[in-house]
């Protein structure tokens, strides 16, 4: 799906994605990725079985005031353990589906908000 919204300038935007891809300001990703205002980084997660307690430690180095976790084709919950250092450094943290985070990330991205999306495509 393309998404064709006011793009607010000098930040990154989720411009399509699909079942297996992520394209941000037109540049097409295929591979797991971490999305903020300012940076695109790929993220070293393959599955979602293969998250960890430091992967979500990275994710906190971020600073973002909320962080969405795209699971891949369906929503999946991360046991609470895993996520615990965000909650504890009060980083809100919303799960969903890759589609579903991408349209988040670009609604909170118009309100100017603190956001990171960790996009798992597997």
């Amino acid at each position: 799906m393309k998404l064709h919204a006011t793009r607010p300038s000098g930040v990154n935007t989720i411009t399509a994605y699909g079942d297996d891809y992520v394209a941000v300001n037109g540049q097409r990703h295929g591979s797991s990725l971490i999305v903020t205002p300012d940076r695109v980084v790929p993220w070293d997660v393959s599955e979602f079985t293969k998250i960890t307690a430091e992967h979500f430690e990275k994710l906190k180095a971020l600073e973002a005031e909320i962080i969405l976790l795209g699971t891949g084709r369906r929503q999946r919950f991360p046991h609470p353990s895993l996520t615990a250092s965000l909650a504890a450094a009060r980083i809100g943290l919303e799960v969903m589906d890759v589609k579903a985070a991408c349209r988040t990330y670009n609604i909170l991205i118009a309100e100017e908000r603190k956001v990171a999306a960790a996009l798992l495509l597997e």
